[in-house]
Formats: C-alpha cells, structure tokens, sequence
C-alpha cells in the first residue's frame, strides 16, 4: 500500500531527523596545510641530491 500524499510544505515523518544537524567543515585533508606539504617534499628532494651528490664527489 502506498504511503498518503501530504500538502505542499508538510514535511513528512520520517525515522531521524537533520534539522538539528551541525554543519559540517569541508575537509582540508592533505591541503589543509600546502606550504608544509610543499616544505616537507623540498627538504626531501635536497636529501636526496645531497647523498648522490657526496656520492658523486666521493668517488
């Protein structure tokens, strides 16, 4: 059986209700913070150069 029309702007009952619902902060995730991000792969990136370049040197 099919459940009963309501009248236009009832909102029908339903099981839990959002109207007491939070708003939700959008997700930064990884680029909450870009310039950390972008230090971190920087200093990665001279390590990594460094240790060819003592090997290089070494030689």
């Amino acid at each position: 059986m099919s459940e009963p029309l309501h009248p236009p702007g009832e909102t029908p009952p339903v099981e839990g209700s959002t109207a007491e619902a939070h708003p939700e902060r959008p997700d930064g995730g990884i680029w909450e913070h870009p310039r950390a991000l972008l230090i971190m792969i920087v200093i990665g990136c001279v390590l990594v150069a460094g240790f060819f370049l003592v090997r290089v040197l070494t030689l």
